[in-house]
């Protein structure tokens, strides 16, 4: 879906697919992320939909304001309460700086733990 703002020189749209990647992005930058998490249900939606979904990431965009629900896996040993909160932070902050627009909440569900970089295809497995 495609929101739109109006404005006196004309008309602002900021498509989900284009918060979703900023978000996606930002969360990957952020320290203690291993990757995101796909999920069963998301990669039915982009068999059946031939979208390409943004993985591990979830948004509502509206006209002022954006919600956004991040599906991450973590790096052992690091903090997890303190790597989500960073996340969010990175989040809204990359959100609300490229779009304008306010977000009013970034939702963290950690879904797995890898245990090194190179083994973060088999973290899935874990995880179920």
């Amino acid at each position: 879906m495609t929101e739109q703002l109006q404005l006196d020189n004309g008309t602002i749209r900021i498509s989900d697919d284009v918060v979703s990647k900023i978000a996606g992005m930002a969360a990957l930058e952020t320290p203690g992320i291993a990757a995101m998490s796909g999920g069963l249900s998301e990669g039915w939606a982009k068999r059946l939909s031939g979208k390409n979904v943004q993985k591990g990431v979830t948004v509502e965009v509206g006209q002022l304001e954006a919600a956004i629900d991040l599906r991450i896996i973590v790096l052992y040993e690091t903090p997890i309460h303190e790597v989500s909160r960073m996340l969010q932070q990175n989040v809204r902050e990359a959100v609300e700086s490229m779009t304008g627009l306010h977000v009013v909440e970034v939702n963290v569900k950690v879904e797995g733990v890898a245990f090194k970089d190179d083994e973060i295809e088999d973290v899935s497995v874990r995880t179920k």
